[in-house]
């Protein structure tokens, strides 16, 4: 009889091993328990720790309240100014409701995965294409308003999202590689013409300043020289004023007023007779010579004869063009 006894207490604790082994589940801290009963939710949701269930009647799902990170994959699209761009994103997301998240979706991961991605579409489609390579917080911030909405029913909360490159063609890096370097070179000669007009303003007050003060014009003169001496060369400086040059602009000015631009040669200087010695007997005249011309007509008036240098009579006291060398240039 007590063998009896010994033996059905044995199995009896046999049975509520196993029972107790299958119908105990562990929850890890992280997770939350769901549970249905012959398919009807379970009001109270299984906390972490061990939990047990009806064997055969109860079904626990278990769902994670970590948050994930998901990848969205590069999407093509055309932006609102036609650029053709390939986009990829990634998005962070927990459950905050793990009842919602088992009952109204059927799978929360792959939902959101979708909606992420006609999401992203959607963003590109209005979006410039400025705007996808610099103001990215702006459309990072829209893409995870339009996500977050239909999530919310899901038990999903969208915590971020971030696009995470923006592909272009290779036609495309080149216009823009272009339009960079025509912009820094615009910037560096309005920059280099902006030095030339500061430049120019501070000369001309120099030029006033040394105007009033004619000796600084020469201190600034010996100080070029110093400092060209100073470089052991064999370069030469010869400093030449400019008033110089502006006192012979001057002198030629009435001079080009009288002529050609050339003075008058100075007259001859006379030269004493006395120094010429005796005059030159006078030469004798010269014989006639014939003529074979025909004798002029009664009726025609004859013209009267210069008389020329040499049938002129001759002055002893004024010396012959024979006999003053020194009158002749």
């Amino acid at each position: 009889m007590a063998e009896v006894l010994v033996i059905a207490l044995v199995a009896v604790l046999c049975a509520g091993a196993l029972y107790t082994a299958s119908a105990a589940r562990v929850i890890r801290q992280y997770e939350r328990g769901v549970v249905l009963r012959l398919g009807r939710l379970r009001d109270d949701v299984r906390l972490p720790g061990l939990t047990l269930v009806v064997p055969g009647l109860d079904r626990l799902r278990k769902v994670n309240m970590q948050i994930v990170t998901m990848p969205v994959p590069a999407q093509d699209g055309i932006t609102r100014d036609n650029v053709t761009v390939r986009v990829d994103a990634v998005i962070y997301f927990k459950v905050v409701d793990p009842t919602s998240a088992v009952i109204a979706v059927e799978d929360y991961r792959f939902a959101v995965s979708q909606m992420a991605q006609t999401s992203l579409r959607s963003i590109i489609g209005k979006s410039d294409l400025d705007d996808l390579l610099s103001n990215r917080e702006k459309l990072n911030q829209g893409l995870e308003v339009m996500i977050d909405s239909p999530a919310v029913s899901w038990g999903v909360q969208i915590d971020r999202v971030e696009i995470k490159d923006v592909s272009l063609p290779e036609t495309m890096k080149r216009s823009m590689a272009r339009q960079a370097e025509a912009d820094r070179e615009r910037r560096a000669r309005v920059i280099n013409a902006d030095a030339e007009l500061q430049a120019s303003k501070k000369l001309a007050q120099a030029a006033g300043e040394m105007s009033a003060q004619p000796a600084a014009l020469q201190l600034r003169l010996l100080q070029t020289v110093v400092a060209v001496a100073a470089e052991k060369n064999s370069t030469l400086v010869l400093p030449f004023p400019v008033e110089l040059l502006r006192f012979l602009e001057r002198a030629q000015q009435p001079a080009a007023e009288t002529g050609h631009g050339e003075p008058d040669a100075p007259p001859a200087p006379a030269v004493p007779a006395d120094l010429l010695g005796p005059a030159a007997p006078p030469a004798p005249p010269a014989p006639p010579t014939p003529s074979t011309a025909p004798a002029p007509a009664r009726n025609t008036p004859s013209v009267p004869s210069v008389p020329s240098d040499a049938d002129a009579p001759t002055d002893p006291a004024v010396p012959s063009s024979s006999e003053q060398p020194f009158a002749h240039h």
